[in-house]
């Protein structure tokens, strides 16, 4: 083959390889992403959330609590017995001493009639092997030297088989005496006062985490407490001890104060709805722990009544509109006219949003919203590397394949609890890394290879300039230009690609 002829090979064949990893990138991030702009999905958060005007989830330092009784009485209910009656209802409120159930005896009162007949019949072997032992003993004294040794034995067996018969007797005894217990007991009495919550009559209900409910459950009333659920992200923040304020959701100027008690991390709930992706791995679900607030006062509160749990920072005083933490807002401390937030606008684009600032809680480092912003709208944390005009998406999960195909850019998708992942008040920050990989506008301009000083280029695509935006047909961190392809050199091995 001729060096014309090898030439035109390993120009075709440097054309295919570029063709087939440009293909190649154009779907996992053109089609990945679902951005035909190039530009990176930006996740926003409904304001009423970060403001606190929606149900807690923990992300904001509210959580969802209910109020329980400080004690419940579960009642359990071996699988060897029966149950012959139920004397109340649920929601029925009970007294110390009433009859909640009774159990059916017939069983253990038929067997205490056969322990009985046995117990007597163990009894007169007893008798029988004693009667039988004093008359052989008679006879060994009055037989010789040669028949001794038969007696000695017949008096030993005999006297082994009272001790078992004894033991035997012992061993009755006691059954009966439970068996008594069981047929007295078979009433069961309320010990505590309060409410019944639930009879598991069938015995097919379970429990959240999949274990079998009681049979009845009792909740005393007098003196209450809340039970809240955490995820396990965000199990740092909280802390025993710590001060806490209960809020009602029907009326949010209604509060209470109590402290963080205890978080049972030994019996985690799954929840399948709580998502978060790891480096490695798309989607794992993560478990809610419980923990529970003993109250200063329970006045006004009802039993099973749902409300709010925030840690006590000064906020006691609920405040009326729309408050946002100050790191959601870009703005210059001597111009605070012009603050703005990054928000989704009516076509799920990404848009500088002027607001209108009130007043400032220092203790909370939160600002009032006059203007510019309704607790419907979306916004995003102002990372860096976000621009207007990028798509926005309100699931966490659309980020999964943005994130995995930034791979060498820093390790793949980052846990969103932490790092780049979920920003102060839970918001998910959109953009990709500065720095930390391939920015939007970037075209690779050259692959280079090497034999005899030969030298592979791909001319750079026309950017009229535009360091930012891209030209339609570009694909986001892209190795390969719109331009034309040209081969330079007489290399006889196709030129390896490189970025």
């Amino acid at each position: 083959m001729d060096k014309k002829k090898k030439k035109l090979i390993i120009v075709i064949a440097v054309i295919l390889v570029l063709a087939v990893i440009g293909l190649a990138i154009w779907f996992f991030k053109f089609r990945g992403t679902g951005s035909a702009s190039g530009k990176n999905v930006v996740y926003v958060d409904s304001v009423a959330n970060l403001a606190g005007l929606s149900s807690g989830d923990g992300l904001n330092g509210r959580y969802s609590g209910v109020v329980e009784p400080q004690e419940t009485w579960k009642i359990e209910v071996s699988q060897d017995k029966k149950i012959k009656e139920i004397y109340v209802e649920e929601g029925q409120e009970v007294k110390v001493g009433d009859k909640l159930f009774t159990y059916d005896t017939q069983d253990s009162e038929d067997t205490l009639n056969q322990s009985q007949i046995d117990l007597e019949r163990i009894q007169s072997d007893i008798d029988t092997a004693n009667n039988n032992i004093a008359e052989l003993e008679k006879e060994k004294k009055e037989a010789g030297a040669d028949e001794q040794l038969s007696y000695t034995t017949q008096i030993q067996t005999a006297q082994n088989s009272v001790k078992r018969s004894e033991y035997e007797k012992k061993t009755k005894a006691v059954e009966i005496e439970n068996l008594k217990k069981t047929i007295a007991n078979a009433d069961v009495l309320s010990e505590i006062g309060g409410v019944v919550k639930s009879i598991n009559k069938d015995g097919t209900a379970t429990t959240s985490t999949g274990e079998a409910e009681p049979f009845m459950t009792v909740l005393a009333t007098g003196d209450y407490r809340v039970k809240g659920k955490v995820n396990e992200q965000n199990m740092s923040s909280i802390i025993e001890g710590n001060p806490v304020i209960i809020r009602s959701r029907v009326d949010e100027d209604k509060t209470w104060k109590g402290t963080l008690t205890s978080v049972e991390t030994d019996k985690p709930e799954s929840s399948q709805n709580s998502m978060y992706m790891s480096s490695g791995s798309s989607e794992t679900s993560s478990s809610n722990y419980p923990f529970y607030v003993i109250l200063d006062s329970a006045d006004g509160l009802m039993l099973g009544q749902h409300v709010y749990i925030e840690m006590d920072n000064g906020q006691e005083d609920h405040k009326d509109g729309i408050w946002l933490d100050s790191y959601y807002l870009v703005m210059d401390e001597e111009k605070p006219e012009e603050a703005y937030v990054w928000a989704a606008d009516s076509k799920d684009k990404l848009e500088k949003r002027k607001v209108t600032l009130g007043e400032f809680d220092e203790d909370l480092q939160k600002y009032q919203i006059t203007e510019g912003l309704t607790a419907e709208d979306y916004i995003a944390y102002p990372d860096d590397t976000i621009e207007a005009g990028a798509p926005v998406t309100r699931n966490i999960n659309d980020l999964s394949g943005q994130n995995d195909s930034d791979e060498g850019s820093g390790g793949g998708a980052e846990d969103l609890q932490g790092g780049e992942g979920v920003m102060p008040g839970g918001s998910m920050d959109g953009g990709m890394d500065a720095g930390n990989g391939v920015s939007g506008s970037m075209d690779v301009q050259e692959i280079n290879g090497s034999d005899e000083g030969g030298e592979a280029e791909i001319a750079p695509g026309d950017d009229d300039g535009a360091d930012d935006a891209m030209d339609e047909n570009d694909v986001e961190g892209s190795v390969v230009s719109p331009g034309p392809v040209t081969i330079e050199g007489d290399g006889s091995a196709p030129a390896s690609a490189g970025n």
